[in-house]
């Protein structure tokens, strides 16, 4: 089955974040920690609450370092709150890359009635690890609007090039490695591939149905491909993909919020969530969620 081709394929399991959502988590997986500089992955949904329970599933501040958190909807509304004041409403097909650096905290509530709402909540929340070099950068956090990204047709297939570059086109989203994420949607027997020039590269099932070398892989499952392979991937259905690699960083740890090079680092985070010296978002303050023991 192109075992020449294909590295890895990821099972996501399933991960209740309480109150009704329930998420697949892609990454880290035990036998592929990273993909790229892709160190975690969870695909939200489509999740449907009832108005009177959507506040339930909100997620209180809580702490990162050494990584940027991408988040994109397919799908609901969330708003975004951090401690450097930033306040933003996510939309489906907005980009919002939080960059942590040495320390940030943030908050994800869903206070619009819409949250829930029609097709539901479908979220793909990822982390991207820091280069050793910038992981105590500045903390930051950049909204990029949806007619801000590039997009392409060809031959019954669309796709938005969310970061990074691929096939041509080139994010404007700031990102601190080589790398490229790509949502695609594709019609019954149209194709894609992967893109040259980055050593490390995936496929993520959303929705539908993708064919490779003869296997059908359906929705929580992720093809990792093998470097300086051409494969070319067939939707059996109509189909959601993401698509997402890079330049791999070296061994990162990670543990609850916290991405680091280095294991002492890990410990400091820690300390100063527990001490209070990683400061709450200034609109969201009166709550947040305490070090797991």
């Amino acid at each position: 089955m192109g075992a020449e081709l294909l590295d890895t394929v990821i099972d996501a399991r399933k991960v209740d974040l309480g109150h009704g959502l329930v998420v697949r988590r892609v990454l880290p997986f035990a036998k592929r920690r990273m993909v790229g500089p892709f160190i975690f992955l969870d695909h939200a949904g489509p999740v449907k609450l009832p108005p009177e329970a959507a506040r339930q599933a909100d997620i209180r501040p809580h702490p990162h370092i050494g990584l940027s958190t991408v988040s994109y909807l397919l799908s609901g509304v969330v708003t975004h709150r951090d401690s450097l004041g930033v306040e933003q409403v996510i939309r489906p097909g907005e980009v919002n890359w939080m960059t942590a650096g040495r320390g940030i905290s943030h908050s994800e509530r869903f206070e619009d009635p819409a949250a829930f709402a029609g097709d539901g909540l479908q979220l793909l929340q990822s982390w991207v690890a820091l280069p050793e070099a910038e992981e105590e950068t500045d903390p930051a956090f950049d909204n990029y609007p949806v007619h801000a990204l590039p997009q392409a047709r060809d031959s019954g297939t669309w796709m938005r090039l969310i970061a990074g570059d691929a096939f041509g086109l080139r994010s404007p989203v700031r990102t601190h490695s080589p790398l490229f994420y790509i949502h695609a949607q594709m019609s019954d027997g149209s194709r894609i591939g992967l893109p040259d020039g980055h050593v490390e590269r995936a496929a993520y099932v959303v929705s539908g149905g993708l064919e490779f070398e003869g296997s059908v892989f359906r929705p929580g499952q992720m093809l990792v491909f093998a470097a300086g392979s051409h494969p070319s991937l067939r939707a059996v259905a109509p189909c959601t993909v993401m698509l997402l690699g890079g330049e791999p960083l070296g061994l990162r740890h990670i543990w609850w919020n916290f991405v680091s090079s280095r294991l002492d680092r890990i410990e400091r985070a820690k300390a100063d969530w527990k001490a209070g010296r990683i400061a709450l978002p200034p609109n969201d303050r009166d709550e947040f969620v305490a070090l797991p023991e």
